[in-house]
């Protein structure tokens, strides 16, 4: 089974796009006693709300979550109970080693006196990325029932009663002062449409530019009223601002997520060519591999420099001043550099060990010559012998399973291309056996 490139390019994508608008709309202010107080840019600059409907990917990382557990499920042979562990292991164990490694920072800097205003905001924020888990963990357990609800009724059917529950819980928050026990609810509804349109594509639906353009005109369609009726043109919450449009996530937020999909969707052809070129490719690759670890430690690496170089040079731009105009964007522009080589470095170091290793479920896999191979590479169709020796894949992400060998998805490769292949007699058993290199 090959893999999907540009589905892999939109969790590239996701992980991206969420990283760096983190960094660019979370402002760390050093004030006279040496603290740091947390501030946005938003407030200030109100003009760059556009700017987060682009960086605000978290309905496409959903997506991508819900064809990863699709395809995974299908072909893993080891029953649904285990997979189901397996899978949920995959992402509980690195955030518990995330909490772990704060948990002792956070011991040693109030042991070297570090302020208590600047404990308090590092814990915020380095925990705060770990709220995706909850809403995450119960899609993937309701894994199967999801998949035979779309099967059985379609994707739309069971996309229009999360969608009623959000606006419901939207509009509950209009009319009532406060209804406690919704927060639950609107987390798992607005996060279930884009993983039940991600278990939808990998069941074979949605494919063709019709599904995608409709998705897309609905999505803008749905953001444009909204904005109309007086939601907040941010897709992320603004100090200050009487709504947030992501906590709770509301039905802005899923309808920012379902016009992201199907532009993604649109611009497969795209995905396709770009993955063809080494460099995206290997790109796309490695964020994918550690997709989850990137997303866990881009938060502590920016409290981590901000609260050292503050301690070791004072008051820098873009870095300790507060977020109130232009300068201070093109400041922070100039630290995204630095932030990103921070993170590299820490997410190869906590990685060196696993990635090298060639255990079954781990990242690095020997490649199956009866498998296809990597967009571009040569295909083999088993039972018939290639004149070429087939090119090896990109390794798998962290987060996929083994690849079967018998499972050729047509649908989800790159248009065919010319093979050249041996023909042998079927009268001549011995030379068939020698063409496809399998035993008489």
């Amino acid at each position: 089974m090959t893999r999907d490139w540009p589905v892999d390019a939109l969790r590239g994508y996701a992980v991206a796009a969420v990283v760096l608008g983190h960094w660019l709309v979370t402002g760390l202010v050093l004030t006279d006693d040496g603290s740091l107080g947390q501030a946005s840019p938003l407030a200030a600059m109100p003009a760059l709300a556009p700017a987060t409907w682009v960086l605000q990917a978290l309905g496409v990382f959903y997506f991508t979550a819900g064809y990863a557990s699709a395809r995974s499920a299908a072909r893993y042979r080891g029953g649904q109970g285990r997979w189901l562990a397996r899978r949920l292991r995959r992402l509980v164990l690195p955030a518990v080693a995330l909490l772990g490694s704060g948990a002792a920072v956070l011991l040693a800097a109030t042991v070297a006196g570090v302020p208590d205003r600047t404990l308090a905001v590092a814990l915020t924020l380095a925990v705060s990325p770990l709220w995706f888990l909850l809403p995450l963990c119960a899609l993937v357990a309701l894994t199967g029932p999801l998949r035979a609800a779309v099967r059985r009724w379609g994707p739309w059917w069971c996309v229009v009663p999360a969608v009623a529950a959000v606006a419901g819980a939207d509009l509950a928050d209009r009319l009532l002062p406060a209804v406690d026990g919704l927060l639950p609810v609107r987390l798992l509804a607005a996060w279930a449409v884009p993983y039940l349109l991600g278990l939808a594509y990998a069941d074979g639906r949605l494919t063709g530019r019709r599904p995608a353009a409709a998705l897309a005109a609905c999505g803008v369609g749905t953001v444009a009223a909204l904005i109309s009726a007086g939601y907040p043109a941010s897709a992320v919450g603004v100090p200050g601002a009487a709504m947030s449009n992501l906590n709770p996530p509301s039905l802005f937020a899923v309808g920012l997520a379902v016009t992201q999909i199907g532009l993604g969707l649109l611009a497969r052809p795209v995905l396709l060519r770009l993955a063809r070129r080494p460099r995206p490719a290997r790109a796309v690759e490695v964020v994918n591999r550690y997709a989850l670890r990137i997303y866990l430690c881009h938060q502590p690496v920016l409290i981590g420099v901000t609260a050292l170089a503050a301690h070791v040079g004072g008051a820098l731009p873009g870095l300790h001043t507060a977020p109130d105009g232009p300068r201070w964007l093109l400041a922070r522009a100039g630290w995204l550099p630095l932030l990103a080589l921070v993170l590299t470095a820490l997410v190869h170091r906590r990685s060196a060990g696993p990635a090298t290793s060639t255990r079954p479920g781990d990242s690095r896999r020997s490649v199956d010559p009866a498998t296809p191979t990597s967009p571009g590479g040569s295909r083999r169709t088993p039972g018939l012998a290639t004149s070429a020796r087939p090119v090896g894949r990109p390794e798998a992400p962290a987060g996929c399973e083994p690849l079967s060998a018998r499972v050729y998805d047509v649908h989800r490769s790159e248009p065919r291309r010319p093979q050249e292949v041996i023909a042998v007699r079927d009268s001549d058993p011995p030379s068939r056996g020698r063409a496809d290199r399998q035993p008489r």
